[in-house]
């Protein structure tokens, strides 16, 4: 049952946090209580939070090699010819693209501990097989089940999040894993240059030891999480008798954002309630055109200022400020798009769809990007700068569009319970519901 709605203006605001928050008030139990609930969010972020980042670290590493070894004679050696490198770049996402709805809406019913180990196992392996390609197709076909399995990879830990962390706590841990694939950018390289000077060792060149080695090391981590990776927080290793209690006190509030039993298995209505709601939409078309996102009305027009510069006929030195202005616009930017979504859905069910559409219409865009910077337009590449441009400009009108979208419904939802709207009884609770406060 619904806790009761107010009747005057003035409560409106506090009875859509009400749900989350029926215990605050300031009595020293409820002051023990926070300090128990906050020391096992820091355990949660020792246990949990560091196991979903290396594995996007790996996985980062493992979908960047073909950079590297395009650079190191792969290119040569299975005699790629025109732009086959980008086909076989944008294939990658295509199947990427293909894997990701299902994987939302399926996870949370084959378990975590399941699906995250096998498909990390699996794309370990297809990395491994990547240094025996010998042509065109081989490349291909390992850039396929590549994108599949790493596809799958991204809605499961984002989702894995959910179970464990409140929506206000939702955002950080999703930004923890952007920081993972922003340290794979930073020290992949590294790990490249040490690896490829294996080139001639064993009589194989160095990009094939490059995707061995890397392959190895996934294979190795996807067995460990076996073990490191729980079903749900009742199987949880790392969690006492007490904790546990803790975390169902934090599931039955944050139940009441979502009104679901949490079995994972979610029906055509979720895909409907998903499907018809424009935020899903207006968040993916973001998403599309910046892959990071920070607070998008602040840094989108540091990213819109980089690219201008990059069109510029300016001195080396200038771009190279240009690219720094570009990365902190636009690689932190995903992680709170995708956050902002996921907080703003209701129920369980709503919310995989949700996101399942987001990252689909997502990478999207990937399959575009490998296409928009030609070899041939080197070194200057106007019309891929001119591209990303224009979504970083895009993308700023878009979150303005979706803040007001969401300011309007808010007063909608003020509007019905003043005038004291009831819900209906069978009908299914989802964020539409006057008192579910969206996070703006």
């Amino acid at each position: 049952m619904k806790p009761p709605l107010p009747t005057s203006e003035s409560d409106v605001k506090a009875s859509g946090v009400q749900r989350e928050y029926l215990a605050q008030d300031e009595t020293p139990e409820a002051i023990e209580s926070k300090k128990k609930e906050d020391a096992l969010r820091r355990k949660l972020d020792r246990f949990v939070a560091p196991v979903m980042m290396m594995l996007m670290l790996i996985s980062y590493l493992d979908r960047g090699n073909i950079g590297f070894a395009a650079t190191q004679g792969m290119t040569t050696d299975i005699k790629l010819k025109g732009n086959e490198l980008n086909t076989a770049v944008s294939v990658f996402y295509i199947f990427y693209i293909l894997a990701e709805f299902p994987t939302s809406l399926l996870v949370k019913r084959l378990h975590f501990n399941r699906v995250i180990p096998i498909i990390t196992f699996c794309w370990g392996l297809v990395c491994l097989c990547t240094g025996f390609v010998q042509n065109f197709a081989g490349l291909v076909t390992t850039r396929i089940f590549l994108g599949f399995f790493e596809g799958c990879l991204f809605p499961s830990m984002t989702l894995f999040f959910c179970n464990y962390y409140t929506r206000e706590e939702l955002g950080i841990r999703v930004a923890y894993l952007f920081i993972a694939s922003a340290l794979s950018g930073a020290f992949g390289g590294l790990i490249a240059f040490g690896i490829l000077y294996m080139n001639g060792v064993a009589g194989w060149p160095g990009w094939r030891w490059l995707y061995v080695l890397e392959g190895i090391i996934t294979i190795i981590y996807a067995i460990s999480c076996i073990w490191l990776v729980p079903k749900d927080y009742e199987t949880a290793y790392f969690l006492n008798e007490e904790e546990k209690q803790i975390m169902r006190l934090r599931a039955a509030r944050t139940q009441a954002y979502s009104d679901s039993a949490g079995s994972g298995h979610y029906g055509k209505v979720d895909i409907t309630e998903a499907a018809k709601d424009i935020k899903s939409w207006i968040h993916g078309c973001i998403q599309i055109a910046v892959t990071r996102f920070l607070p998008l009305i602040t840094m989108a027009p540091i990213g819109i200022a980089g690219y201008a510069i990059l069109l510029s006929p300016v001195s080396p030195g200038v771009q190279y400020f240009a690219t720094y202005l570009i990365s902190t616009a636009c690689f932190l930017c995903t992680g709170g798009n995708i956050t902002w979504l996921s907080a703003n859905c209701a129920p369980d069910g709503k919310r995989a769809a949700s996101l399942g559409i987001l990252l689909t219409l997502t990478n999207i865009g990937g399959v575009v990007s490998g296409q928009i910077y030609q070899s041939n337009a080197a070194p200057k590449y106007i019309l891929g700068h001119a591209w990303s441009l224009g979504c970083l400009a895009f993308a700023w009108c878009g979150w303005w569009i979706v803040r007001a979208m969401y300011k309007r419904r808010e007063k909608r939802k003020d509007k019905k319970i003043v005038a004291g709207y009831v819900m209906t009884e069978g009908t299914m609770y989802t964020d539409r519901e006057p008192d579910f406060r969206y996070q703006i």
